[in-house]
């Protein structure tokens, strides 16, 4: 597991080129070895340590972590990386990003919604993420 998460964060520079982005928050975990700073300093993204056991100072990843335990992972027995990375993919594309509401979008999903008027039908739901959360939707009349 270690070397796939060192993996996902060689990779992150690389897409965040696009944001113009001239620093990387990182905290003091192994996987930010040599070959990690090398290839930051390679870009010219200049690498930003939080201080040690300082979770705080990383408010973005704390909330995302939070979001995961709270909404699946606490609901859930995790048999093996396989299974992980399943539920995340089906809590992100079938919740999530279509679903899920978020005060920062005005109270609508990161994929956006349109607007169902009462006149469309009954509210009927949908289970998603094996019936952990569901889905809303009218049904026409």
């Amino acid at each position: 597991m270690r070397a796939a998460t060192a993996s996902c964060r060689l990779r992150l520079p690389h897409e965040a080129l696009g944001l113009a982005k001239r620093g990387e928050e990182c905290d003091r975990d192994g996987i930010y070895g040599a070959v990690f700073r090398r290839r930051m300093k390679a870009m010219s993204i200049n690498e930003v340590l939080i201080a040690p056991r300082s979770p705080w100072q990383d408010p973005y990843v704390e909330r995302v972590i939070g979001t995961l335990r709270r909404e699946l992972l606490d609901h859930v027995i995790v048999v093996s990386e396989q299974h992980l990375r399943s539920l995340l993919q089906s809590y992100l594309d079938d919740y999530y990003h279509p679903c899920r509401t978020h005060l920062s979008l005005g109270k609508d999903p990161p994929a956006g919604r349109e607007i169902e008027r009462p006149e469309m039908g009954e509210v009927i739901e949908f289970p998603v993420v094996g019936g952990l959360h569901h889905r809303y939707t009218r049904r026409a009349a």
